[in-house]
């Protein structure tokens, strides 16, 4: 398929862009720290690291890993820890020291943890205290040779520190008690690199820099072997998209979705990193009115999230005290954006909520709409500069134009494959480099992408195809509703029947009002013929509304 879409991108956006303007991901925060040294890096809770100190800190952090523990080029250390400042400094300290990440979600159970570890091979683990009780149930099913374990105010200064810290122990009592033998500080860490320096180990863009897991919904998960070139390549790729609408060393852009997920650590973590930004972290996004007063201390000028976080922003009155003055880009991935959620930000803060798609195989973004368009679209948008994609059918045919079918994507951006798994890397990668996304979609005559669904979520009623995506944002414009979930149930006539789990926002909300509702817009086999109330859905720690966990909630009720 020819990039028809490029005459669609807005005006100084490039159709191709060079992956390698750094060597290694490596090279891109030594030239950053140079350009910046003086900027405000990340802040956190109120403590701003500059990318000077973000230097010194990591290269501490890098020398310890060589001088104390020995590590060498290619060895993986894993971060299990939510968004701190913490984070940064480890990850960029490991790359410093010639290593290889692997993020771990740091509300994984302790099977999954030790997976993870396993497969990963990871030898060293930085964890934050919080999560330490799950971490030592789960390593004596690894191979992890070293724990380093931080407290949340540990890079805070030091009266604020030990606030931070005897507060979250004692009095909020958020951290179990846990005994790992020769458990580390990652205060010790730093004290003793301070003592020695690092000997920078030489990367190669085709080094791996992240092994990052995914596909643990539907199996076993699996790691994405994403090189510093991926990695880099998709930064260019993104600057490139929002280059004509930022300045350089000036932007101040909000990372409250989990710097662990692919999506935020390469926009927000990476991106705004090599343009010389600052990366506010939110530590707890969930809790929304503590979130808006970190909103209200900065003049931001872009957001990221997902569409349950910001429509959770919108369902607080609070929300519309921000100052949304200098906010020039606010950006929705992960999930679908809906259309209500979409229009009701536009209506308040006076921008455009813009979606986005990627997987993490693609490091991730492949599409984005531009940042110039006048409102909610419905669509992913363009494939970004240097990304080529098409759309195939059962067979592997390429299909036309407006047809619907299996989303590819090509491009450097692209995994090497999944970690030790060449069985699964063939069923997702072709020969000429194609990736299967596994998502259905069409390309429209203009180049936009509209997603329909992806393959596992889709439903048929009496041979009929029905995306639970169209009937939640349908769902999500209704008044008395403030989050929807649709999935399919089995039925003995239609074979699957449509299902919709409701949180309420109106708690007189009937079934019948919901049937009604949806009769005005739907065809009868997609109005949904079951209803369930709750008080919330369950998400994902990115806020990504899990369908596969009330699809087994409703089989485990179906078996009983």
């Amino acid at each position: 398929m020819e990039r028809n879409w490029v005459a669609n991108y807005p005006d100084g956006v490039p159709a191709e862009i060079n992956p390698d303007v750094y060597g290694s991901l490596q090279e891109l925060f030594l030239k950053s720290c140079e350009l910046y040294a003086s900027h405000s890096a990340y802040t956190n809770l109120g403590t701003t690291l500059t990318y000077h100190e973000v230097l010194i800190l990591s290269q501490q952090f890098a020398a310890y890993l060589q001088q104390s523990l020995g590590l060498q080029k290619g060895q993986t250390i894993a971060l299990i820890m939510p968004n701190l400042l913490q984070f940064p400094v480890v990850m960029f300290g490991a790359f410093l020291a010639g290593l290889k990440v692997t993020n771990v979600n740091p509300l994984y159970t302790a099977r999954e943890m030790a997976h993870q570890l396993h497969d990963a091979e990871a030898d060293v683990v930085v964890v934050l205290e919080n999560f330490a009780s799950v971490l030592q149930e789960a390593l004596p099913k690894t191979n992890v040779k070293h724990v380093i374990v931080t407290k949340l105010g540990d890079l805070f200064p030091a009266i604020k520190a030990g606030v931070v810290n005897f507060v979250l122990k004692y009095v909020k009592k958020m951290v179990p008690s846990w005994s790992i033998a020769n458990a580390i500080a990652f205060k010790t860490t730093l004290q003793a690199g301070a003592e020695t320096s690092v000997n920078i180990i030489s990367l190669d863009a085709s080094d791996i820099a992240f092994l990052q897991y995914t596909g643990g919904t539907t199996g076993v998960a699996k790691g994405a072997m994403l090189t510093h070139r991926n990695m880099l390549a998709n930064m260019e790729q993104i600057y490139a998209w929002i280059a004509p609408w930022i300045t350089v060393g000036e932007e101040v852009i909000i990372t409250a979705i989990p710097l662990y997920h692919i999506f935020c650590l390469e926009v927000n973590c990476l991106t705004f990193f090599k343009m010389g930004g600052e990366s506010v972290l939110i530590t707890n996004p969930r809790d929304i009115p503590n979130f808006i007063k970190e909103l209200k201390k900065y003049r931001f000028s872009a957001i990221t999230g997902v569409n349950t976080l910001f429509n959770a922003l919108l369902n607080n009155p609070k929300f519309k005290t921000v100052d949304f003055s200098m906010l020039k880009i606010s950006l929705g991935g992960g999930m679908a954006v809906q259309r209500a959620v979409a229009e009701h930000w536009q209506q308040v803060t006076g921008k455009v909520l813009l979606e986005g798609y990627g997987l993490t195989e693609a490091s991730p973004v492949v599409a984005a709409c531009p940042v110039d368009i006048s409102g909610y679209k419905g669509t992913i948008g363009l494939p970004l500069p240097s990304t080529d994609v098409k759309i195939i059918d059962d067979s592997g045919e390429t299909l036309m134009s407006g047809e619907t079918g299996e989303l590819c994507v090509r491009g450097p951006q692209v995994m090497l494959g999944y970690w030790q798994r060449p069985d699964e890397t063939q069923k997702v990668l072709t020969d000429d480099g194609w990736l299967l996304t596994g998502d259905i979609a069409r390309i429209e005559n203009d180049g936009f992408i509209k997603l329909v669904e992806r393959k596992k979520d889709m439903i048929v009623v009496s041979g009929f195809n029905v995306y639970p995506n169209e009937i939640e944002d349908i769902l999500a414009g209704h008044p008395g509703i403030l989050e929807a979930a649709v999935i399919g149930v089995k039925h003995e006539k239609t074979g699957e029947a449509v299902k919709a789990v409701i949180v309420k926002k109106d708690k007189s909300l009937t079934a019948d009002d919901i049937k009604q509702f949806c009769r005005q817009t739907l065809t009868a086999y997609k109005v949904p013929k079951i209803i369930e109330f709750r008080d919330d859905l369950p998400k994902s720690m990115v806020g990504k509304i899990l369908r596969r966990v009330l699809r087994d909630e409703t089989e485990n009720v179906a078996s009983t």
